[in-house]
Parts: C-alpha cells; sequence; structure tokens
C-alpha cells in the first residue's frame, strides 16, 4: 500500500505558481534532440514577472533578477512534492524535461529517491499530465559515489550521468539526483583515477559538469543555506550551466536573490499545517552554575581544562586517554581519544569535538541524566501510541534519538552500562508499566505485548559509517529509514525508535515522528527550527493518508544546557514572518492593497492620502507607514491575519457570560461572608512536629533514590496570529538512579526550612536521629528539597485532625476584588469564563442562576445548573457556581479548598438559608477519596469559626451522585 497524496493544497499551489509566473511570456526555443528548450526574456519582462509575483505574494521586492528563483517552505509542508509538481508543470506548459536536482545528504538523497521513484506519486500524478507531451513520468538517474560499486574501478563518466545526458525521449522527466559530496567529488570534476585523459561521451565532453551543462538544465536546490554561493560546491554548480536555479528550503539566512514565494513558520503553525511542539527540558538543580572549559594544552600536548562550579574555579590537566570524570563525579564514560594540537582542538569519544575556550555542562554526560531523557522519551511514546493506536485509523508513532555515543549503541549487546543495553532496559520497564493499564485485546495491548516479547526489534539506527557495512541487521535498519517508510510505520513491524548522530537532519523526516530526544548537541549552529523538522510533518495513519484536523503533538526532549530552547525555537517562529513592506509611491500595488478592504475609487484614495503625496506620486513625510495605517488601517493589518484568526468582540463574547446584576445583590451578603480571609493555626508543639516529620521520612524512606533531575515541559501555544508563546508545566520526575549533590549540608537544611517553615534545629534533629534509615547526606539538592517540601505538605493534610487539630482566625482586611466584583465592590457586569470557571456551552441555565450562560466542571454541576431545583415550600432566590481558587480556605499542608456553588434560598417563612455546596459525583462519603474528605473536613471547621467571628450562618453540605439540591434543602428546612 503506498502513501495517498493530496492535490490541490493552497500553499502548496502557491509556490507552483509563483515559479509558473515568472516564465509567463517567455519565449520558448527548441534545441536539439535530449536538451531542453531555451527559455529567453527580455530584460524588462523578467524583471517585470519577478515584481509582479512578489506584490501578489506580498513579499520584499529586493530582488537582483539573476536566473536564481527562491521558494520559502517551513518544513514539514511538503518541499519535495511542491518542487515535483512543478517539474511536471513545467514540462507540460513549457517542455522542459530535464532537471538537476540536488541535495546537501546522503539520508536526504535516499528520501528523495524513494520518493521520486514510488508507484504511489507516479499514480498520483498519471491522469493530470497526459498532453501534449503525453503521459508524462519520471526517468530517476542517481549519482552514486563510485567507490561503493564493489570489484570496479572508478570509471571515467558515472554511466547514470551519460544516461541523462543521452536521454532523448521528450515524454519523459528526466532527473538526475545527486548530493553534496557527489558535487565536489573528483568524479564529477573529471579527475578520478579511472579518469586516463580520453575525451567521453561521443567524443564530446571530457568531464561531467560539461555534459550535463550541454542539455540545458533546470537545476533544483534543497535546503539552500548548505550551498552558499560563496563556497566551492556553489561554484561547482555553475559549472552544470543552469538557465534557472530553483532553491526550495525553510532556512535561507537572509541570503535571497528572488523571493517569488514564502510559506514562513508562523503561516505553516497558525494555519496547522504542521504538529504543534511541546518541549521537555531536564534540569539538574544547580548544575547551571557548574561548567567545564577547555583551556590550551601543555609543552608536552596534554590539555588543560577549567572547572567553574559555583563561582570557583580550578584547572585540571589530562592526558590522551584520560577520562573526564576526573574532573567532575557526574561525567560518565567521557575519555579523551584525540589531541590535534596545531587545530586547538580535543577529540571525546572519538566522536565529540571541543573546541578551545568551549564550554559544556558535565550533568550532560551523566548516565543517570541521560537516561532519565530516555526514560521520558519512551514513556511519552508509549503514551502517545495508546491515544493513537486506539483510532479507528491507527497511526504507528516514532521516537528519535540523537545521539553520539555510537559505539555504545552498536556494541552494546550484552555489555553492562551500554546505552543499548540500559536503553532497552528502559523500553521493558516503561512497556511492562504501560501494560498495566492497558485495556486486554486493544490494538495498544496487541502491540506493548509484541514490545515485550523482542525488545531489542524494537529499535534501529541510521549512522553515516553504516554507508559501508557488510551487516544484514544494520542494512536492514538502513533501508526502512532511509527508503522504506511504508515498511516503518507498518503496524506489523515492531520498530517505533530511531537512533541516530545528526545524520538525519535538514530534509529528512519522517510523518509519523511523535518525539525526538536529543541525548547530545547536533555539533552545528543548525536552528531550532531545523531540529524540531524532523518531526513537524502531519502524520499518516495505517491506509498510508494524511491525517489533519486533530491536534497532534511533537514532543522534544532536550538536558539543561538548552534550557533557553524554548525561547530560542519561540524567537526563530515569532521572526519567520514577513518583514513588513514600506511603500514608496501610490503605483497600483498600493491601489490594489486598499481597494481589497475598502470601497473607494482611485480618486478618493489619491485625495485621502494627498497630503503625503509629491507631483510624482511619491510618499514623502515622516514614517510614512504609521500614517497610512492611520488611514486604512484595514490595508496594512489584513496581511497578518490568517484565516478565521481574526479577533472581534463576537469572538470575545463566545468566552465570556454576563452576571444577571440585579440577582446580585441579593447573593452579595453571602458572597462578602465566604470571601474572608482566614489563616490557620497548626495547634501542636515542636516535638509534635518533630514526631510528625520523622513519621513521615520513615514512611517515604524509599523515596530517597530520587535523581533530583526536574523536568520541565513547555507546550507551544499560539498567544495570538502572528506570535506564539509556551506554556510551562513543572514537574518532578522520581525515577530509581544514583543521587545527585549540588548543595552543602548547612545550604540544604536552610533552604528546607525556609521552604517548609520547620526549624532547622527540628530538620536537623530529624536527620540525625533517622541517619541509620536515610542517608540524607546523599541527596542533598533542590529537588530533594520539592520532594520533602511537597511530601510532608501532603502527610501533613492526611494526618491533621487526627494527629493533631487546627484552627482558624479570621484576619482584617480587604475582601474585594474578588471573582465577581471589583475593588468597590460592585458587581463586574462580564465574566472570562476561563479553566477555572469549567466548560462554556450554549445551553440555557435556570432562571436563578447567576449567569446567562452554563459553565461546569462536572456532570453533577451541570445537572444542579439546568434541571429544576425548587422545593415546595422555599424560593432559590439565586445561586452561583464558585470557581477554583475563589475562595481559598486555607487546609494543612499549605494548599487551599474552594467549594462549588453558593445559594440564597428563602422559606416559606421568610428565614433565609445561606448554603455553599460541595458537588461530588461519588455515591457517598465512602467514594472520596482521602484528601478530598480532609478538605471537606477543613471547610466545616472554617464555616463553623467564620459564623462564630462575623454573625452570619453559612451552612456548608456536600452533595453526593444521587442528592438533588432540593433534597438537600428539605432536610436543612426539617432541621
Amino acid at each position: 500500500m503506498g502513501f495517498h497524496y493530496e492535490k490541490e493544497l493552497p500553499h502548496q499551489i502557491g509556490a507552483i505558481n509563483a515559479v509558473l509566473g515568472v516564465f509567463n511570456g517567455a519565449n520558448k526555443i527548441d534545441n536539439s534532440v535530449g536538451e531542453n528548450p531555451t527559455l529567453g526574456f527580455s530584460a524588462s519582462l523578467y524583471r517585470e514577472n519577478i515584481q509582479k509575483i512578489q506584490s501578489q505574494n506580498q513579499l520584499d521586492k529586493q530582488a537582483d533578477f539573476s536566473n536564481v528563483l527562491d521558494i520559502a517552505m517551513e518544513t514539514g509542508t511538503g518541499k519535495t512534492y511542491t518542487y515535483t509538481q512543478t517539474m511536471y508543470e513545467m514540462h507540460r506548459l513549457l517542455g522542459v524535461n530535464k532537471f538537476v536536482i540536488v541535495v546537501p545528504t546522503l539520508s536526504i538523497k535516499a528520501g528523495t529517491e524513494q520518493f521520486l521513484k514510488s508507484d504511489a506519486l507516479r499514480e498520483h500524478f498519471r491522469l493530470d499530465f497526459d498532453g501534449k507531451y503525453g503521459q508524462a513520468q519520471i526517468k530517476l538517474y542517481v549519482v552514486e559515489s563510485q567507490k561503493t560499486k564493489k570489484g570496479k574501478r572508478g570509471s571515467p563518466m558515472p554511466s547514470e550521468i551519460v544516461q541523462f545526458v543521452q536521454a532523448d525521449n521528450a515524454k519523459q522527466i528526466h532527473v538526475l539526483l545527486l548530493n553534496m559530496g557527489m558535487v565536489n567529488s573528483k568524479t564529477m570534476k573529471g579527475e578520478d583515477s579511472g579518469n586516463d585523459g580520453s575525451i567521453l561521451l561521443n567524443d564530446k565532453f571530457d568531464k561531467p559538469f560539461e555534459a550535463i551543462g550541454s542539455v540545458k538544465p533546470i537545476l533544483i536546490i534543497d535546503e539552500p543555506h548548505r550551498f552558499d554561493d560563496s563556497n566551492k560546491t556553489w561554484q561547482s554548480l555553475m559549472s552544470l550551466k543552469p538557465q534557472f536555479i530553483l532553491r526550495y528550503g525553510a532556512t535561507f539566512n537572509d541570503k535571497f536573490k528572488n523571493l517569488i514565494y514564502r510559506l514562513s513558520a508562523i503561516d505553516a503553525f497558525n494555519q496547522d499545517l504542521v504538529k504543534g511542539v511541546v518541549a521537555h527540558i531536564q534540569e539538574v538543580q544547580g548544575d547551571n552554575k557548574t561548567s567545564i572549559k577547555f583551556i590550551g594544552k601543555t609543552d608536552t600536548d596534554d590539555v588543560i581544562f577549567e572547572l567553574n562550579e559555583n563561582g570557583k574555579k580550578q584547572t585540571f590537566t589530562l592526558s590522551k586517554g584520560d577520562s573526564l570524570k576526573h574532573i567532575h563525579h557526574a561525567i560518565d564514560d567521557l575519555v579523551i581519544t584525540d589531541i590535534h594540537a596545531k587545530k586547538s582542538l580535543v577529540v571525546l569519544n572519538g566522536e565529540f569535538e571541543l573546541q578551545l575556550n568551549e564550554t559544556f555542562k558535565p550533568y550532560s554526560y551523566a548516565n543517570l541524566v541521560t537516561d532519565t531523557m530516555i526514560s521520558q522519551a519512551v514513556r511519552t511514546h508509549f503514551d502517545n501510541e495508546k491515544i493513537l493506536l486506539n483510532r479507528d485509523d491507527k497511526i504507528k508513532p516514532l521516537t528519535l534519538f540523537f545521539i553520539d555515543d555510537i559505539k555504545g549503541y552498536r556494541d552494546g549487546d550484552n555489555v553492562s552500562g551500554s546505552l543499548k543495553n540500559r536503553f532497552e532496559q528502559i523500553v521493558q520497564v516503561e512497556a511492562e508499566r504501560a501494560l498495566q493499564t492497558a485495556e486486554v485485546g486493544t490494538a495498544f495491548y496487541r502491540s506493548l505485548q509484541t514490545v515485550l516479547k523482542d525488545v531489542s526489534a524494537t529499535h534501529g539506527g541510521y549512522f553515516s559509517k553504516d554507508n559501508s557495512t557488510d551487516d544484514e541487521n544494520i542494512a536492514q535498519q538502513i533501508s526502512e529509514i532511509l527508503h522504506d517508510k511504508e515498511s516503518l510505520l507498518s503496524l506489523n513491524n515492531p520498530r517505533r525508535f530511531i537512533f541516530s548522530k545528526w545524520t538525519l537532519r535538514e530534509g529528512w523526516d519522517n510523518p509519523n515522528v511523535f518525539g525526538i530526544c536529543k541525548l547530545r548537541s547536533s555539533g552545528s549552529d543548525t536552528s531550532k527550527l531545523q531540529e524540531v523538522g524532523r518531526g513537524l510533518r502531519l502524520p499518516v495513519n495505517e491506509y498510508m493518508s494524511r491525517v489533519k484536523n486533530s491536534d497532534f503533538k511533537l514532543h522534544y526532549f532536550v538536558d539543561s544546557s538548552e534550557s533557553d530552547f524554548v525561547e530560542t525555537l519561540k524567537a526563530e517562529i515569532n521572526q519567520s514572518g514577513e518583514r513588513e513592506v514600506i511603500p514608496t509611491a501610490l503605483n497600483d500595488d498600493l491601489f490594489v492593497k486598499i481597494q481589497n478592504h475598502y470601497d473607494e475609487s482611485k480618486k478618493q484614495i489619491r485625495q485621502k492620502l494627498a497630503d503625503l503625496l509629491d507631483d510624482d506620486d511619491n510618499l514623502v513625510g515622516d514614517d510614512v507607514l504609521a500614517q497610512l495605517k492611520a488611514i486604512y488601517p484595514l490595508a496594512f493589518t489584513a496581511q497578518k491575519l490568517k484565516g478565521d484568526k481574526i479577533t472581534n468582540v463576537n469572538d470575545k463574547r463566545k468566552n465570556t457570560a454576563n452576571l444577571r446584576v440585579g440577582k446580585y445583590d441579593e447573593l452579595k451578603d453571602l458572597w462578602k461572608a465566604i470571601n474572608q480571609k482566614a489563616i490557620l493555626r497548626y495547634e501542636m508543639t515542636e516535638n509534635q512536629t518533630l514526631d510528625l516529620f520523622k513519621a513521615f521520612l520513615v514512611e517515604n524512606q524509599s523515596k530517597f533514590t530520587a535523581t533530583g533531575i526536574a523536568v520541565k515541559t513547555q507546550t507551544l501555544i499560539k498567544i495570538d496570529e502572528n506570535t506564539v508563546g509556551f506554556k510551562e508545566i513543572a514537574s518532578v520526575e522520581n525515577a530509581v538512579f544514583e543521587p545527585i549533590n549540588t548543595l552543602n549540608y548547612r545550604e540544604f537544611l536552610q533552604k528546607l526550612a525556609q521552604q517548609s517553615y520547620i526549624k532547622i534545629q527540628t530538620l536537623h534533629q530529624a536527620f540525625y536521629e533517622l541517619q541509620d534509615t536515610i542517608e540524607i547526606g546523599r541527596f542533598l539538592n533542590d529537588d530533594t528539597i520539592r520532594f520533602i517540601v511537597g511530601g510532608f505538605d501532603g502527610y501533613l493534610l492526611q494526618h491533621s485532625l487526627s494527629k493533631f487539630e487546627i484552627g482558624y482566625q479570621k484576619i482584617s482586611g480587604q475582601i474585594h476584588p474578588t471573582k465577581l466584583t471589583d475593588k468597590q465592590g460592585n458587581a463586574l457586569p462580564e465574566i472570562e469564563i476561563n479553566q477555572d470557571w469549567g466548560v462554556l456551552t450554549d445551553e440555557k441555565p435556570l432562571d436563578n442562576f447567576l449567569f446567562d450562560r452554563v459553565f461546569f466542571d462536572s456532570q453533577i454541576e451541570k445537572q444542579n445548573i439546568v434541571e429544576n431545583n425548587g422545593v415546595d415550600t422555599t424560593e432559590i432566590i439565586v445561586f452561583t457556581k464558585i470557581p477554583k481558587n475563589a475562595i481559598k480556605i486555607p487546609v494543612a499542608g499549605g494548599k487551599t479548598y474552594s467549594p462549588d456553588f453558593a445559594y440564597i434560598v428563602k422559606t416559606a417563612k421568610g428565614e433565609t438559608l445561606n448554603l455553599v455546596i460541595e458537588s461530588k459525583g461519588v455515591a457517598d462519603e465512602s467514594g472520596l477519596r482521602q484528601f478530598e474528605n480532609q478538605k471537606i473536613k477543613h471547610a466545616q471547621r472554617w464555616f463553623s469559626a467564620m459564623n462564630e467571628q462575623s454573625g452570619i450562618d453559612v451552612k456548608f453540605v456536600t452533595q453526593f451522585e444521587q442528592e438533588k439540591i432540593k433534597d438537600i434543602i428539605q432536610k436543612l428546612i426539617i432541621k
């Protein structure tokens, strides 16, 4: 089953039409058989066409009018498909049938070859391109390195080039595929060892470049930032004598020649053409102040490193073969394998090159950090599998790991502590964990069983040195990763984890990559967008069809050395939008721009802009753009808005509810009462505190194998039409590994005392008395503090009212503003409904509900708001849902609690019932979790104390699943 490609996608058609538009009106001169026709222009027509297309696409009109045309498309949006259809269109419309495609790397070359040779692509275009030049098909010629052809010497000219040059079937599209290494090879220059200097190819050419140039090719360059026009590769490509050069890429480094189309990152994200991004940053608390720098060498060619730890610097002199563990205890398996004195370069582990004055963080080379990242990535992978494999149209996710410990992966079979061995152990553990909650019989359950049957079959790798291997197993891995995406994405294939050393970067991608774990630096200045680009493409399902209209996310894992990863990525995306073009004259382009948004004649426009124009219609004056925006604002903001993302009052209304102000008057006394501020007192002695803390430590002694490694998860979100940001969710990953110390004992106690509100003496006494049970000296880091504080807070809540008592004391202070009122205590007419209020719906609430719209957190809350809740002998005057965190009743452990509803009820006797409800969707009290029960008990104490201190009587009741509000009210009245 082949991939199913979509036709007529607007963002791809726009790029294709931009190229075709350049050739509008071109003269076509037929040449000899086997050559492209010559496409000629007058200088003015070529210039006019480019300027017209730039205007249509709202691009900066800077251009050099050379034969280079630039098409900027963000990674994952289908560049290869776009330039392939462009070749078909140029063949159909212009008769061009010989193209040369140049890509930077072998992995991109392999992916491009697979794409262009696929039967699915051939069938996709078959019916659309049956015309004057016959039923067009692509005939691909792939030039391979002469060294890879076993048993043969280098030949004077590769046969693929000979076939390409001599091909004379005008009904076919002939495509020559080269990679950068081949372009720069002796073979292409005619300097190969097999070249005896004789004239080649029908006694016409003695160099491949000359032969290819003779057919007057159209040159397509993929990833142009790798082919700078100042390097030797570019000069070699010019030897091909291309008529025109089409450059397709996401990155141009702002070195455009003639930019005719741009689909920026902000466009791709806002138009949902790519996955979203969730970044996971592994942070070792304290390591941001620790670094190692290579600062020089000795006269004997030993090397000198500087350790900077919390501002204290030490130097270390090491020799070839020494481990960097001598410098810092966190480093595992990092050895000096080579020293290049002339290049001022140190090579570590045969892979990692360290330049003079370059620094790195030691914790990035700690196995425990690596293993934590792997665990998080594998766990997230199985979480994705659970969702994606249980869809009706199943999607098989992949996770990509970038490493530099190639030996530890390739040669790690049964080697204790090797990367491969540790990885397979982690997969085993995480698969078993996931199996415990997987539903028996589902696709996900069966997938986990396959994983556990043979963990080694779940992963494979591709590295540059693999190109010369004879290992059949490795060859199979390479085939699937580079050449056979369909096989890799088959649900029957157990492989779902891929390892590489940045060999798979620009240009390579697989649509079903949902995770990228970057265990080591990319070793280059590759942009963050290029890095995440390996997984941005929207996925395909089991039928090989692209899946859209879903909120897919790419999860990206990095260590603390890239703590600025998300900010850098965010900046790149936000800066990717086109620069603002400042008009210089009132010309046809500006008229069209204004008339697209305003129904005005040219005369009316000219009159309004009269003060900005000179006699030649040039725009003059200070800050012309600002003045234009003031007169015609829509004309200069529309280009920033994408589709239905325009914000207006009605859009805002979708997220708001009106407060029925008259009803608030009935509620305000109760609302003021329940918004009173009070403090919680722990009624226990210091000895009781010590005993409680010791009991907590003993009960949680097994937890003290935590790493102290925090996982900071940041999700890419859209802030508005042209900017993105990240929403951060902090968590602590308590994996079982060796500990990390980043604090001394005194610092540890001081910070713990500050955050837990326990005296230093009490903390020290507890650790001293339990020293045989817990070796706290091995766990002196910020995450241990975080765990203790959070855990003991929960312990306090759990044991309050049983092991110690609490009390509440009202404090004076301003109550307003509240969630319903402003600073003066006046009711807010409109409330923005966010996650604290619940899910907003278009259903109609009861007339006595405080708001005109329905929002709720649970089914029982919805029932209260929309179903009749009256009692014969009473009248509910008004009621409201109380948002989360509104009341903030203090509970033991430093947290707060907020109930769900407030009611004002009038009885038949004219009495007022002030009622606060906690709604629980369980049958009875036995269904409550312990901490929920404890919070409810705290609320009962709080309302009792506030009733005594304020003089207003408020009833607090818990509503269970089968109880109706009217029944609760009836019981209270009877009492």
